[in-house]
């Protein structure tokens, strides 16, 4: 399978007087959480909430902000997340992809809303 890349619209929930941040985010869903790089971070004047040590693709560990809330949309559906300061783009994982309900066609490439579930995204609560 290629690299998945699907457009976002991220924005600060808090401070609503700000403007959105569109973005090509890398789709990754064997990574949990969305991953921004500083600039974004800054752009949207996301809070930092705490330090968080990550283990990266190289198996070091490291350091790095978890800011938010973060308002992300993609088509129809929007979450609310937080979000690790690292790398020089945007990663989008499992959590809010799960969150916004939606599925990846690796012949297309390509996120789309769960077809299933076309106008409200749906989710498994027990």
């Amino acid at each position: 399978m290629g690299l998945i890349y699907s457009s976002l619209t991220l924005s600060n929930p808090v401070n609503t007087a700000l403007s959105t941040v569109v973005v090509t985010s890398l789709v990754d869903p064997g990574e949990l959480h969305l991953c921004i790089p500083q600039h974004v971070a800054l752009q949207l004047q996301l809070n930092e909430l705490e330090k968080r040590e990550v283990t990266i693709a190289d198996g070091s560990r490291q350091l790095c902000s978890y800011v938010g809330p973060v308002k992300l949309q993609f088509e129809n559906r929007s979450c609310f997340t937080g979000a690790l300061v690292i790398g020089d783009s945007v990663l989008l994982g499992a959590i809010p992809m799960e969150d916004m309900d939606l599925v990846i066609h690796p012949a297309l490439l390509k996120v789309s809303v769960n077809p299933s579930n076309p106008n409200i995204p749906s989710s498994v609560v027990k």
